[in-house]
């Protein structure tokens, strides 16, 4: 059971979150919100996440309470570390699953060293083009509003910063990777611009955040159980 106290949420804690399939870093932030308030009889306490993650998205989220919400900025900006895989020889509008296949193209000529090669090729600064199905704004509108109007809009490029971009599988069309990115990097786009380099076409079909900075997944609990752990009760969660 965990034993912190009012007053250690209410001065600051960093929660080591692995945020489920399907979930929201939002709806992340608001069960442990809930968890606590209802924990310590409390009608308000600051709380927020360092860093979003996809709904269909798994894994690292820095989660802040009380005072430590000052660092989220912090944390925002440390480097970040992706397993994942994508799917050649088929685009989406999201660059993910979030939408349904809208091309496909042929994947017979590309080869191993192909792929490997223009991973490469993506390391270092890069301009990268945010997927249009983002939150990111535009004229106070969220990018992914105007996609499910249908709009086209301009979306300006950004410099990122790709450290280590490995392959770690392919079984053709699916290629496993490893990347260690700085933050604003979006994996989607990453994903759809190597399906370009290889001549045909690709969208991230899994995704799981590793690290932020020194912060490793693998210490990071479950939002269920750390609800459990600290209402020592699991029958309302």
């Amino acid at each position: 059971m965990d034993v912190r106290t009012k007053e250690d949420f209410l001065n600051g804690q960093l929660l080591l979150i692995d945020k489920p399939l399907g979930w929201s870093s939002f709806q992340a932030v608001n069960k442990l919100k809930w968890v606590i308030r209802k924990k310590f009889g409390l009608k308000k306490i600051k709380i927020g996440h360092a860093g979003t993650l996809d709904p269909l998205a798994t894994g690292l989220l820095l989660i802040c309470t009380g005072k430590f919400t000052k660092k989220i900025n912090e944390f925002q900006g440390q480097e970040k570390e992706y397993t994942g895989t994508v799917t050649l020889g088929a685009t989406t509008p999201s660059y993910d699953l979030e939408t349904e296949i809208d091309h496909t193209f042929p994947i017979d000529h590309i080869t191993e060293e192909q792929i490997k090669a223009a991973a490469a090729g993506f390391v270092g600064d890069i301009e990268q083009v945010p997927p249009i199905f983002s939150a990111l704004k535009k004229d106070g509108k969220r990018l992914y509003e105007y996609a499910r109007e249908g709009k086209t809009v301009e979306i300006k490029k950004r410099v990122i910063t790709i450290s280590e971009f490995e392959i770690t599988g392919i079984k053709l069309p699916e290629v496993e990777f490893r990347v260690v990115c700085s933050k604003g990097t979006y994996i989607r786009s990453l994903a759809h611009d190597l399906g370009l380099v290889l001549k045909s076409g690709a969208h991230l079909s899994e995704l799981r955040r590793t690290k932020i900075g020194l912060f490793n997944v693998d210490k990071a609990l479950d939002p269920l159980v750390f609800g459990e752990s600290l209402l020592g009760d699991s029958t309302d969660l």
